[in-house]
């Protein structure tokens, strides 16, 4: 291929190139808009001039450590300003922020701490007693660091060898702080839930982080100094990359310990929130708060939710409470939302079911997203655009991850023939919306959590009693779905409902157990195979 004349002599240089990372959205914050409030948490107000020489404070202490590129430091955290700091402090050094989801059981808490080789641990005191249980089970002898917020009113002890703000006190709040290597280092790393084995680590980099963090800005229409609420957890994808996103237009993060509707609704009124997201168990919550705990709202208050698309009542009930619900999807793959469901003006003039029928859709893709299709898994053609031919979801761009950690079988498959492979069965429309029908790996989602269908009947299979079961998503009003256990007893084997639960509760984590359990011949192939789509509809009327 001959030489472009545009490529003579013209080549790149710390003038013309820098590598994109997220780390400059908070450093222009605080050069622009230094007084801005930038944290807010119970009693506690924080500039940006403050936010970052924080979390310069925190890298320079890491560097002091000897952490840097491609070291992993671990974070147990609530949404606080600590968790905050740590998305930028820990990549400022080069390092990688490994969030742990709070909710999780002990080994698969271990087993995350080995996997990621954590260098360094930061645990809020309300999660000690469950990581200590964890580093007594783990190979990885990490530095331990207490966090104590002064939100958290229950007593834990310390199990670190010095608390936070002892931490940071010895750290330069001037530290020279790099850019990264290339754009393509990581930043991050999540674990997924996955049908079988262990978890999945999955890798972003700073290009896509710094992508999807604009993207969220641009999508959601976010304009300059918005207040957002945080009740999504940040240990989710990075909170869909919005510790990230807030900066690029200096707004204020409202951090919020627990998702009660008081707070929730106390924050808004006092601090006039403009923002916020959450599964569908959010708005649950908000809708039916008892009347002395609701308060007016300042503004319509923009509220986006994944998971499974919210019922035309909920709908309705939010637009009247005075938010307005934008449905949006994506994986920890796709750092969070990588698809909206972008609403089309003309719809306005639909009748309420057909709204709801659109807005039950997926929707189209972020603008740093570079393709979505629906398409058939083996042979990677698009299904036809008419909203019945089911194919696998597809991603395509800067947006997908890096890959899985270690993981090179897994991190191959999913990027088959140059696209990532969400696992996700749906249809393709006229007008390019797609719209999930199944989820191939059976994943259930409940309140905003993945689980495993797999990891729930290993469980089950473990009791003496159990000779086969199969789980399955059972419609939720308040939760969207939940574990729905179907399960043929050993003969001469007894137990109950109630066993099973208690059962799996010694075995998981709480929000994984069945809600519901089912004693029933479970239907099959003539292969023998378990036909959960039966199962699903039983599920319904159970």
């Amino acid at each position: 291929m001959p030489t472009s004349p545009y490529d003579i002599d013209l080549d790149r240089n710390p003038a013309n190139f820098q590598p994109l990372t997220p780390l400059a959205f908070l450093e222009r914050a605080a050069s622009v808009f230094p007084g801005h409030p930038a944290i807010i948490h119970g009693p506690l107000h924080r500039s940006y001039a403050e936010f970052y020489a924080r979390a310069r404070k925190l890298a320079s202490v890491l560097a002091q450590r000897g952490i840097g590129r491609g070291d992993t430091v671990t974070a147990v955290l609530a949404n606080t300003p600590a968790m905050l700091e740590a998305h930028y402090g820990v990549p400022m050094t080069g390092a990688v922020l490994n969030t742990v989801n709070t909710r999780l059981d002990v080994a698969t808490i271990a087993f995350t701490f080995d996997h990621a080789e954590t260098k360094v641990l930061i645990v809020d005191r309300e999660f000690s007693p469950v990581v200590k249980q964890a580093l007594s089970l783990a190979k990885a002898k990490p530095l331990v660091v207490d966090y104590d917020d002064p939100e958290f009113s229950g007593s834990s002890e310390r199990i670190g060898s010095i608390e936070y703000e002892a931490f940071i006190a010895t750290g330069d709040p001037a530290f020279a702080w790099r850019m990264p290597n290339d754009e393509w280092d990581a930043i991050a790393l999540n674990y997924t839930s996955g049908t079988t084995g262990d978890p999945k680590g999955v890798v972003y980099h700073h290009r896509g982080a710094y992508l999807l963090g604009v993207g969220n800005i641009v999508t959601c229409g976010i304009g300059k100094h918005p207040v957002y609420l945080w009740t999504l957890p940040m240990f989710h994808c990075n909170g869909w990359c919005f510790p990230w996103s807030i900066s690029v237009v200096a707004g204020t993060h409202v951090c919020l310990r627990q998702v009660r509707a008081a707070a929730m609704y106390d924050a808004i009124a006092n601090h006039k929130v403009t923002h916020l997201c959450g599964a569908p168990i959010v708005m649950s919550t908000l809708l039916n708060a008892p009347a002395n705990e609701k308060k007016p709202l300042p503004h319509v208050v923009e509220f986006f939710t994944a998971a499974a698309p919210p019922p035309e009542a909920v709908l309705a009930a939010m637009k009247e409470a005075g938010f307005n619900v934008t449905h949006l999807y994506g994986l920890t793959e796709t750092y969070g939302p990588a698809v909206v469901n972008d609403w089309q003006r003309d719809w306005d003039a639909l009748a309420s079911s057909e709204q709801a029928a659109r807005k039950a859709r997926q929707g189209v893709r972020y603008l740093p997203l570079e393709a979505l299709d629906v398409r058939d898994p083996e042979t990677l053609q698009p299904v036809a655009r008419d909203g019945e031919t089911l194919g696998e979801v597809m991603f395509r761009g800067n947006v997908v991850m890096k890959g899985y950690l270690k993981n090179k079988a897994a991190t191959d498959k999913a990027f088959a023939g140059g696209w990532f492979h969400s696992g996700d069965l749906g249809v393709m429309h006229d007008d390019g919306y797609i719209q999930l029908k199944d989820r191939s790996k059976d994943i259930i989602i409940s309140g905003g959590e993945n689980i495993s269908s797999i990891e729930v009947e290993d469980a089950l299979y473990k009791h003496p009693a159990v000779q086969a079961a199969a789980v399955v998503a059972k419609p939720d009003e308040k939760w969207s779905e939940t574990p729905c256990a179907f399960v043929e007893l050993k003969p001469g084997k007894e137990a109950t409902a109630d066993d099973l639960i208690a059962w799996c509760r010694k075995h998981l984590a709480g929000y994984k157990c069945p809600h519901t359990v089912v004693f029933t011949e479970l239907p099959r192939t003539s292969t023998g195979k378990i036909q959960k789509f039966r199962l699903r509809e039983m599920a319904r009327g159970v």
